[in-house]
């Protein structure tokens, strides 16, 4: 219904928001449930982590997918399970489905738990999905090899004025 209100529905001009959100839980009788990063805790515990996208721009945001991320433990062959797929590989393919959906985005956009990932980047780029990423400061990125340097290096190699004018 909000793809097709002409007053919700998605417009090129915006984002498509990838992240995760992770609650604790006790015992291990619930699905999904492991020992795993819990960025809300702060700290790897006991909990359920579900992968999600959000279209969103200036005025208006909500939520498109959602999918539980199932600890290797869950699957006989753990990591090496048919069956298993990391929480980069559950959000490349939430944005491919996005895309295939038919939701207009100008970018995919992740905070720096899934931009500082080459594969991540890899999965969206060879899927034909821009992307703005979150990096941390000390992540290069702007040249390959002994020529690397981060995003504040980068930035203060560049001109910049005001928005107006932002220059380089």
């Amino acid at each position: 219904m909000l793809l097709a209100d002409p007053a919700t529905a998605p417009h090129p001009g915006e984002v498509l928001v990838i992240d995760d959100s992770g609650d604790r839980k006790d015992g291990k009788a619930t699905a999904h449930i492991g020992r795993q990063w819990l960025g809300r805790l702060g700290k790897t515990d006991n909990g359920i982590v579900t992968v999600t996208t959000c279209w969103a721009d200036e005025n208006l945001y909500y939520p498109l997918h959602a999918v539980p991320y199932s600890p290797a433990h869950h699957f006989p062959k753990g990591k090496s399970d048919p069956g298993f797929r990391t929480k980069l590989q559950i959000a490349a393919e939430l944005a491919r489905t996005a895309k295939a959906a038919g939701v207009a985005f100008r970018a995919v956009a992740a905070d720096c738990a899934y931009g500082d990932q080459d594969s991540f980047r890899r999965q969206l780029d060879s899927a034909g999905l821009p992307f703005v990423m979150a990096l941390k400061p000390s992540h290069g990125t702007w040249a390959y090899g002994k020529d690397a340097y981060t995003p504040v290096d980068a930035a203060h190699a560049l001109t910049w004025t005001d928005p107006e004018h932002p220059g380089d």
